[in-house]
């Protein structure tokens, strides 16, 4: 479409006053038809396009892509070799330890401190089952393997699922998923828990009437992605909770705090990166 331009010609015949008169008139006439056109054109985009921005007057290019910060490109990794969903993990951890229920659970190689072993924070929960799947993106998809006894490990290179889950009586356990595959890599009992610690985390299971999956679609509804992590602890207010980690589209994390009893959202923060 030809537009009219904004800078005034130079014109070469002096003396054609009548001329210049005449092409004043026709330019005015021309920027007029231009100007009814593109709103005509611009309507008619607009309802085939309802969603999509014009264009600005410049006409510049449009920015390019954020880059990713060191971070957001570690979660995005991390996520895209992900095939087991946290539900799918949460029910393997489970069915690797007979009668145990869900303590802790993370996808390892987000954090610099991720899949070492070590006793769990004093928590559980009843043991989760049908758990969806983080929305808003695509999911990692899988089903994991039948487990309850260690299988031989995958790439060294996976990613990994670290559970902790527990016994009735507080004995907790570590076990160690193949987040691609679902396979159980490695299941171990906590050797450094004393009574009083077994009998805190029994206590801690016994009062949290939220389960995990519970606890995950809370978090999903309010910030659609992937659940990362998950564990059940006291916070700063000495409140039972049920801490949710969740990655985004954009790979910016959102922390949440759930009421382990009432389901309610206590706590969020997001670490958007710059």
């Amino acid at each position: 479409m030809k537009r009219v331009s904004s800078r005034t010609r130079t014109l070469r015949a002096v003396g054609a006053v009548v001329c210049a008169v005449a092409v004043s008139a026709m330019v005015t006439g021309c920027g007029q038809d231009s100007g009814s056109g593109s709103a005509s054109a611009t309507s008619e985009a607009a309802k085939v396009m309802p969603h999509q921005a014009t264009t600005s007057p410049s006409g510049s290019a449009s920015p390019s892509p954020k880059k990713l910060s060191q971070e957001q490109q570690k979660r995005k990794d991390v996520l895209d070799a992900t095939k087991i969903t946290f539900d799918k993990a949460a029910q393997t951890a489970v069915g690797a330890v007979s009668g145990s229920t869900l303590v802790d659970l993370e996808l390892g190689g987000l954090d610099d401190d991720d899949n070492a072993s070590g006793s769990p924070s004093p928590s559980g929960s009843p043991s989760p089952s049908g758990s969806p799947s983080p929305s808003g993106s695509p999911s990692p998809s899988g089903s994991p393997s039948p487990s309850g006894s260690p299988s031989p490990s995958g790439s060294s290179d996976d990613p990994e699922w670290v559970a902790q889950v527990a016994e009735d009586d507080g004995t907790a356990h570590t076990v160690r998923i193949d987040a691609v595959s679902g396979k159980v890599l490695d299941t171990t009992e906590d050797e450094d828990q004393d009574a009083d610690d077994k009998s805190r985390l029994a206590g801690m299971v016994d009062k949290a009437t939220q389960t995990p999956e519970q606890a995950a679609k809370v978090a999903t509804d309010k910030q659609k992605g992937w659940v990362t992590s998950l564990g059940l602890e006291e916070n700063d207010d000495d409140v039972l909770v049920w801490t949710v980690d969740v990655v985004d589209s954009s790979w910016n994390e959102t922390d949440f705090e759930i009421d382990a009893a009432e389901g309610t959202v206590v706590g969020e923060v997001t670490e958007e990166e710059n």
